[in-house]
Formats: C-alpha cells, sequence, structure tokens
C-alpha cells in the first residue's frame, strides 16, 4: 500500500493548477492578491466568499486558499500532519489501522490523507473513512449496499467520492470483522 495520490489523481492536480487562469481569468498570485480583500477569517467562510463573489468553485478555491493562506494549510504535501489531525482519537485511530491492516494485504492500493477522511484508491477512490465524533468511524465504500445487511444507502453528502454509495459504522476495531474485509476487497475490486 503506498501512500498519497494515485498517478491518476497527481494528474488531475496537475491540470486543475494548469487551468486556473483559463477557467477563472486569473493567476493563483493574482488570486492570492484578491484573497487579501477578503473580509472572512474562516475557511469554509472563504470558499463561500470566493464562490459568491467571484465565481470561484471548491477546488480551485481550495487551491487558492491553500496559496493565500499557508500558515493554516495542511496540504496534500503533509500527509502525517493530516492524519494526527484528524485521527487524534485512540478510538477512531484503531478502527483505521484495522482498516489499514486490510488495504495491506491488496496490491497497488495507495492510501491519501485528506482534510476530513482518509482515502483508499487504485486508479480510483473506492474506499473512504472518516472519525466519528463519539469515538468509531464510518466507511464508505464503492459497493451497491445491498450486498451486505451491514451496509446502508449513503445518505449524508460526505466529501470523499460520489461513487461511494454504501456506509457502514463501525464502532470500534473489533467491528472490522472478516465480513468487514471481504466487503473492502469487494470494493477494491470495483474500483
Amino acid at each position: 500500500m503506498s501512500n498519497g495520490l494515485t498517478e491518476r489523481q497527481r494528474k488531475w492536480f496537475a491540470s486543475v493548477r494548469e487551468s486556473l487562469v483559463a477557467k477563472t481569468g486569473k493567476s493563483l498570485e493574482e488570486w492570492v492578491a484578491v484573497m487579501a480583500m477578503c473580509p472572512e477569517t474562516a475557511t469554509r467562510a472563504r470558499l463561500k466568499w470566493l464562490k459568491d463573489t467571484h465565481g470561484v468553485g471548491q477546488n480551485y478555491g481550495s487551491m487558492i486558499l491553500d496559496a493565500a493562506f499557508p500558515e493554516n494549510a495542511l496540504g496534500w504535501d503533509e500527509p502525517q500532519a493530516l492524519r494526527e489531525a484528524l485521527w487524534h482519537d485512540a478510538g477512531s485511530l484503531a478502527v483505521l489501522e484495522a482498516i489499514e491492516a486490510v488495504a495491506a494485504t491488496l496490491p497497488d492500493v495507495t492510501s491519501g490523507q485528506r482534510k476530513t477522511y482518509t482515502a483508499f484508491s487504485r486508479k480510483v477512490q473506492f474506499a473512504a473513512m472518516r472519525p466519528l465524533k463519539a469515538g468509531g468511524a464510518v466507511l464508505g465504500l464503492k459497493l451497491d449496499p445491498s450486498v451486505s445487511p451491514r451496509l446502508s444507502p449513503a445518505v449524508r453528502k460526505e466529501s470523499w467520492s460520489e461513487r461511494l454509495v454504501a456506509v457502514v459504522e463501525l464502532a470500534d476495531a473489533g467491528a472490522v470483522d472478516d465480513e468487514i474485509g471481504r466487503l473492502f476487497i469487494q470494493a477494491a475490486e470495483n474500483g
């Protein structure tokens, strides 16, 4: 299992950066100057301001904010810091580590840390996981929820891929049993 981004994901991020001027009319440096006039201080509010005031979408907005406010950015190049910030609860971390142990048995799996979740990909993302406030974690899978009674349809809009239509809440590391391992592997084969 490798950490970071798949080759496809690296190419996508590079294309977003390369297309910034064509899509928005401004360079990254110009957008950084625009952000100096933003009245907002919270990240989500800044993203909303960019969209409402300048029509800038989520992907370009995130890239602009990371450049304009590097002190607030935990970027893709700092996966360990992102992981520590997200998975600070020991119980939730134990659930993640149990899923990572399953992922380690599969070839060509890339685990990538994002601000709000941990992603698992081959060519495309097939699973993602985020901690729950009460402990444990929720696992999203690229599977039809009907393949197991333990799975539910994803009803909450998650920040991960819309392809992950099945979810399961895992209260502790012991919940990552043979069936969850089988479902994770099946999702990897779908991805």
